[in-house]
């Protein structure tokens, strides 16, 4: 599930590689992910995903763009997007799918499968 990389030069980030047993994303995220990334100019950056304290049920997802991955993540390439996790964070979303709808109450939603409750607005969750 996890390969260990070190980078070569000290001044890069230390990251580790997963696959999608870690996180997958659907065609519509990847697809909406990769236009968010390009129109502020990071075509190659990344999306972090992380799980944060807080919402109705006490753990809720936080979603990022960023340039690159950080010392210590996990990257995993889902749909041709990637995506970076922290090992914490990585201990609730492993196996969770991220999707995008395009409704009136859509949005990115996480399918995951570590939530034991979720809240009836589906922003937070207990593990």
């Amino acid at each position: 599930m996890i390969a260990n990389i070190a980078k070569s030069n000290s001044a890069q980030p230390a990251f580790r590689v997963g696959d999608e047993r870690l996180v997958k994303l659907t065609s519509n995220a990847a697809l909406k992910v990769s236009s968010l990334l390009n129109r502020q100019g990071r075509p190659n950056g990344v999306l972090r995903v992380a799980v944060v304290g807080g919402g109705c049920s006490g753990l809720q997802y936080k979603m990022d763009l960023q340039d690159a991955p950080a010392n210590r993540d996990i990257l995993v390439e889902s749909a041709g997007v990637r995506v970076v996790v922290d090992p914490k964070s990585a201990l609730y979303v492993t196996g969770s799918e991220l999707d995008y709808l395009e409704t009136l109450d859509g949005g990115f939603k996480v399918t995951n499968p570590n939530a034991a409750t979720t809240c009836s607005c589906g922003e937070s969750f207990t593990a």
